[in-house]
């Protein structure tokens, strides 16, 4: 849901998903430009990363074995803060990299934006060797951190596959084995019996008014499983394509089956949870950490399983969102701040010691052999979920262009969803209208 973003888990939790395999406590993609910039090449000194939170404390725990591997280069790892560091990087680049970090953490929603709005402000990473890399990573990340050009301007670090998170207790009640339902419409055709021995309970909960912001991250995470989103890669608007009709669609089915709660404001998805009265929560790898910290008196409740498609035989695995490490195109020092993102990035030894430092879910895919993935938790019933998480990287899904309007993007579907919900609309006849709306207010031409 929008008020959980991922971004603010990484700012609030203390510990990292890591901490489940031990039985513990747990812990945004890019599409265009080109980077050249006025910078150099040195390949030492001393280079600064910004970064936040959990993030940038993991960072600073790979720093002493780089350093003792390239002599020469020292790394200074900067917590900027969060959102403070969107400002920061925004105004840099708007100044033709004055005053910004050589290595800049960036999420998925910001990157393309950059991109478009200061071509040349990231380094071209291809020109280091970055392509070696290429299929290492989970799949589908790949394509969001390469420019038009074919060059690459980042390096994935994160990534979150979307999961289903179900209370198990509750199923039982009714009879239903949520890892049968192959679709949504499965979990649909059920839904008379669930309600029946659960009265009062809902399966999902949805800030229906969008007060005070949109909440689409289910709607987006349906999109996503469809290999769909606003835009297409070549940044031509999709809002209105029959997947993304389709999602919402499924959205206003789950609405007439009486499966979704209002959950207003900022905490109503929190508030509904706490009580008890929510069977679900499709939501990705960060959210692991979010339910045992917040909802401890649960244990043993919840399970994890593939989302449910949106058409039969559809794709079960979304990347619904990710966070890169890319090089100021106007550092003094590109070629050493290169060197450490590629040992930070591209090692399982350094990033699953991030992880394990309280860091993020990791894109590199050779991380996953480690014995930690395989390990049961108890608040998920023993099962090991971060095995489940890393079989879905490992599968991988479509990329997803967010673009330099997805901002605007946001508020049209917002608003469209909110129709859905509020007015009875056509999900086909609103995001129609959205998609000319955003047509207009970006000159961007509807696929």
């Amino acid at each position: 849901m929008s008020h959980l973003s991922r971004r603010d888990l990484l700012r609030t939790s203390g510990a990292g998903l890591l901490a489940l395999a031990a039985g513990g406590t747990l812990a945004a993609c890019g599409s265009s430009g080109s980077g050249g910039g006025s910078g150099g090449d040195a390949d030492t000194g001393t280079v600064t990363v910004w970064s936040w939170a959990t993030a940038a404390a993991a960072l600073r725990g790979v720093v002493p074995a780089f350093e003792k591997d390239n002599p020469g280069i020292k790394v200074d790892v900067q917590d900027i803060g969060n959102p403070a560091i969107w400002d920061k990087i925004t105004v840099g680049l708007a100044a033709g990299g004055q005053g910004l970090g050589d290595v800049l953490h960036i999420g998925c929603d910001y990157l393309p934006g950059y991109l478009e709005k200061f071509p040349g402000g990231l380094a071209d990473l291809s020109a280091y060797g970055a392509d070696a890399h290429k299929d290492t990573f989970a799949k589908g990340l790949w394509p969001v951190v390469t420019g038009k050009d074919g060059h690459v301007y980042a390096m994935p670090w994160e990534v979150n596959p979307l999961g289903f998170f179900y209370r198990k207790d509750y199923f039982d009640k009714a009879g239903i084995d949520p890892t049968t339902l192959a679709t949504w419409d499965d979990l649909i055709a059920v839904a008379d019996r669930f309600k029946a021995a659960n009265p009062g309970i809902s399966l999902i909960g949805i800030s229906k008014a969008a007060n005070p912001a949109p909440d689409l991250d289910f709607l987006q995470s349906l999109m996503q499983l469809q290999g769909a989103f606003y835009f297409d890669l070549q940044g031509r608007i999709t809002l209105a394509s029959e997947p993304c009709v389709r999602a919402l669609t499924t959205v206003k089915r789950l609405e007439d089956a009486g499966l979704i709660a209002d959950a207003p404001g900022d905490q109503g998805w929190a508030t509904a949870m706490k009580a008890g009265k929510l069977a679900v929560a499709p939501t990705p790898a960060w959210a692991a950490h979010y339910l045992e910290s917040k909802f401890a008196d649960q244990t043993g409740n919840w399970r994890l399983a593939k989302p449910p498609a949106v058409t039969p035989g559809g794709k079960r695995t979304a990347l619904v969102n990710s966070t890169h490490l890319a090089v100021s195109a106007a550092s003094p020092r590109r070629r050493a701040a290169w060197k450490f993102v590629e040992y930070a990035l591209t090692r399982p030894d350094s990033v699953n010691s991030m992880f394990e430092a309280g860091g993020v879910f990791p894109a590199l895919t050779a991380a996953y052999t480690g014995p930690m993935y395989a390990a049961p938790h108890p608040y998920f019933g023993g099962q090991p979920v971060l095995r489940t998480f890393a079989d879905l990287a490992v599968d991988g899904g479509d990329p997803t262009n967010y673009s330099g309007d997805y901002a605007r993007a946001l508020k049209l579907a917002g608003d469209a969803q909110t129709k859905v919900f509020l007015k009875g609309g056509d999900p086909a006849a609103v995001l129609q209208d959205a998609a000319k709306q955003l047509a207009q207010q970006t000159g961007r031409g509807i696929a």
